[in-house]
């Protein structure tokens, strides 16, 4: 990924929904069937931010790097 953003999963507010998974199984992957991790850092964060957009409990994001 760029040295720009910074992708995070908080698996306290994720309901394992499984979108984020669906949208980019390359970055995201349900452990226990129940909670979203970070699989990968990707290249692009386009998907991550698109994975984001559409989480239903709001727990992926993706922000620049400070």
């Amino acid at each position: 990924m760029s040295d720009r953003f910074v992708v995070t999963a908080d698996r306290t507010r994720c309901m394992g929904s499984g979108i984020c998974g669906a949208v980019a199984p390359e970055i995201f992957a349900l452990r226990d069937q129940r909670v979203s991790v970070l699989v990968e850092e990707p290249d692009d964060p386009a998907i991550a931010l698109e994975a984001s957009q559409i989480c239903p409990a709001l727990a992926i994001t993706v922000r620049e790097r400070e």
